[in-house]
């Protein structure tokens, strides 16, 4: 059987085969890729929202990356992108699959107990809020807050209240937080003059009304 494939722009595909292997999905995206594709689609497209508003960063960190398989494609956008998950299994599976080219840093972080001494560009946090205990909210977003500079950027994106009557059963395990873009807004504005809301329906980011939107994503600017 032949290794040349019929049209010679495709050839380099299967050239990387043979060099690198095939990619492998993380453990968190694995698992969604098995049990609900599209939820995957759902992911990259928060994540791609997230590189189109912080493209050309410097310094970015991100915080809650499971497997950081969805963080390349912060990666592609910004300069440096230092990763964060508070389970150690989580990081020990993104490091498995760390690719120089891509070169992001890895660390186990409890957001909750600590913060960065280092300062940067923009943090985002998708996915996270969620799944915080109510009355440590403001800790949450102060540790991140206090890891910017004092021009830095919070990207913030949760599943709203509303959507929490079409969640499944594991999902509502951990959303313990969720919060409607009103309370959102204004538990961001104790920290940052700006906060901007997005509602996002499926891959659709948009600014429609907010009672009807699955997921919210917050931009905050000019932290206090």
């Amino acid at each position: 059987m032949t290794d040349k494939t019929l049209e010679k722009q495709f050839q380099g595909q299967i050239e990387l085969k043979k060099q690198k292997g095939l990619a492998k999905l993380g453990v968190k995206t694995s698992h969604t890729w098995y049990i609900d594709p599209k939820r995957l689609l759902f992911s990259l497209s928060r994540y791609k929202f997230v590189a189109k508003m912080l493209d050309g960063k410097n310094k970015v960190l991100e915080i809650g990356c499971g497997d950081a398989f969805c963080s390349r494609i912060v990666r592609q956008a910004v300069k440096h992108l230092t990763v964060t998950d508070i389970d150690p299994l989580f990081i020990e599976d993104a490091l498995e699959r760390d690719d120089e080219k891509w070169n992001m840093e890895y660390k186990v972080l409890n957001i909750l107990e600590e913060s960065f001494d280092e300062e940067f560009d923009a943090a985002y946090s998708l996915d996270v809020i969620e799944h915080i205990p109510p009355e440590q909210t403001n800790v949450y977003i102060q540790n991140i807050a206090r890891s910017l500079n004092k021009t830095g950027v919070f990207i913030v994106g949760t599943p709203s209240l509303n959507s929490q009557a079409y969640a499944s059963e594991n999902s509502k395990i951990g959303h313990i937080n969720c919060m409607n873009a009103p309370e959102l807004k204004e538990n961001l504005m104790k920290y940052f003059n700006n906060v901007f809301i997005f509602s996002m329906n499926d891959e659709v980011v948009h600014t429609g009304y907010y009672p009807m939107a699955h997921y919210l994503f917050a931009l905050c600017t000019d932290k206090k």
